[in-house]
């Protein structure tokens, strides 16, 4: 996926902790029943930002989204968005929602429904100007019901945007999209994000995250887990990726590969072996040691979703 980050356009504003935040959650907590869904979490968005928000099923993100958006209540601490009540916010304009949860009306037009979404928005965009942006003029006469998943992700992000927004909330936004509808979606976003709206998704293609978001927000067990750009989780991870080739008739002892010092992960798939380590330099000494003469040998960081599985593991590993 080749997209550039949104940090260009942030780096302009005034982003840092001294601007006045756009969203601010305070020691917020929320129960379902006994599950504590959301534990004393605490972040804030400023303006500018485009933020990703990660965390394994079960970490608190669509809880965390319902709250912002003022769909459930809060059990204590406070939400605010542009520093009111999130449904104030929300009825002046200032947001625009994509979720995973309702439907969409059927037996009515493209057109129509983004039509309707307009009319009621209190700072809205012409119809045309909206249908353009999504990348749905072209199927703005057919009925609802007769799209294709990614099609009806597209209409979705026209009612999110079908005002002047100054937050856009994203939930899952490219789920059935095609691998260039999804280029072409992040891509207006990112214009989105230049003319100043603060941005923030939730995602499980976490090449999205690392390619698009100037800040990545992991939760895990409704609180905040790591918090920084794809390249400071990344290193916060600490391991690093080591792959290498070994010839049919020196692969070694299988055990004595897997007893390598510092090995976080294993894996090997015919002479290829990947390895993760959280000294990598050592590791590697060690291979060669055991009279081994890997081809091909690399050393690399991790991707983020390395990195987050590795934070996440390394999570619960700490509290088991």
């Amino acid at each position: 996926m080749t997209t550039t980050p949104a940090h260009t356009a942030a780096a302009v504003r005034d982003t840092g902790p001294g601007a006045a935040p756009v969203v601010s959650f305070s020691n917020v907590t929320k129960s379902h029943g006994s599950v504590r869904a959301v534990d004393g979490l605490s972040f804030d968005l400023h303006p500018g930002e485009t933020v990703a928000l990660l965390g394994p099923n079960g970490a608190g993100k669509s809880s965390t989204l319902d709250l912002l958006l003022g769909l459930r209540p809060a059990d204590s601490g406070t939400v605010r968005l542009f520093g009111t009540e999130p449904r104030e916010a929300i009825a002046a304009g200032r947001v625009g929602a994509m979720l995973q949860s309702g439907g969409l009306m059927e037996e009515v037009t493209v057109r129509e429904v983004v039509a309707l979404g307009c009319a009621l928005h209190p700072r809205r965009h012409p119809v045309d100007e909206v249908l353009s942006r999504a990348g749905i003029a072209g199927i703005a006469d057919r009925k609802v019901n007769k799209l294709s998943g990614g099609q009806e992700q597209r209409v979705r992000f026209a009612l999110a945007t079908a005002g002047r927004n100054d937050l856009i909330v994203l939930d899952e936004p490219t789920t059935g999209m095609d691998v260039t509808s999804r280029q072409a979606f992040w891509a207006t976003l990112r214009e989105q994000a230049a003319q100043g709206r603060t941005v923030l998704f939730a995602t499980h293609y976490l090449e999205e995250a690392d390619a698009i978001a100037d800040r990545v927000v992991v939760l895990t067990k409704g609180r905040v887990l790591a918090d920084g750009t794809a390249a400071e989780i990344k290193a916060r991870a600490g391991a690093r990726r080591i792959s290498f080739d070994l010839d049919a008739d020196a692969r070694g002892d299988e055990s004595a590969l897997r007893t390598l010092p510092h090995l976080t992960a294993y894996e090997r798939n015919g002479d290829t072996v990947r390895l993760q380590s959280a000294d990598a330099d050592a590791t590697v000494h060690a291979l060669y040691a055991l009279g081994l003469h890997p081809r091909n040998l690399e050393v690399a960081g991790l991707g983020l979703e390395q990195a987050f599985i590795a934070l996440t593991e390394a999570e619960e590993a700490a509290a088991s």
